[in-house]
């Protein structure tokens, strides 16, 4: 008895072509300083997802997020290797806008672009279905995801942060303006960040 080989590729699983399809978004290409390039990463398998604002010009250039000085500040909040916070099959990266922005008239990126979350967020966390911990990095990702439930301001959030677990951890933007934030509010570092940590070391030893 003969049999018929396929030769067709293997359908891509559902967020696979999620992926592709946000990849390929160009919707908001004429609002933009450079060509569009949606950056985001994860697999099926991931079991964290990191939301946060949108790629700076670093991020932009080299198609990596977190890939700066903000990421190894994030990275040392969450108590990780280089080589574990780029491990796809353990953490995705989502932010709110997936390309770069702009800078600002007074200095500093533009806030992302609005139309990535509203065409994009909820389609990712569906897809993203083995996910057991979405950290909020940042007041954009924060107010985006928390909405009403979110304290006045992103302070008061982040030290209510167990308000939102498990599902969500809001966490400030790692950039260089949290060092002195970080010095006003000792909690984050005596209570927050060890908690977190422990946190993150049973997911990526689950």
């Amino acid at each position: 008895m003969s049999m018929t080989i396929s030769t067709d590729p293997p359908a891509c699983p559902p967020l696979a072509d999620l992926i592709a399809e946000i990849r390929a978004c160009r919707v908001c290409a004429a609002h933009l300083p450079r060509p569009p390039r949606p950056i985001l990463r994860g697999e099926a398998s991931a079991r964290l997802l990191i939301i946060s604002q949108a790629p700076g010009t670093k991020a932009h250039e080299t198609g990596l997020s977190f890939n700066d000085r903000s990421g190894d500040r994030l990275r040392s909040w969450l108590g990780m290797t280089r080589a574990q916070f780029y491990d796809e099959r353990l953490i995705a990266i989502a932010p709110i806008g997936f390309c770069y922005p702009g800078r600002a008239p007074k200095g500093g990126d533009l806030p992302p672009r609005p139309d990535c979350a509203a065409l994009w967020q909820a389609p990712l966390q569906k897809a993203f279905a083995a996910i057991e911990l979405i950290l909020l990095v940042g007041s954009y990702a924060i107010d985006y995801h928390l909405g009403a439930g979110r304290h006045p301001t992103m302070t008061e959030t982040v030290a209510h942060y167990h308000d939102y677990l498990p599902r969500f951890l809001p966490l400030p933007h790692p950039s260089w303006r949290t060092t002195a934030w970080e010095q006003r509010h000792p909690w984050f570092a005596a209570s927050l960040l060890p908690d977190l940590k422990s946190r993150i070391a049973a997911l990526l030893a689950g």
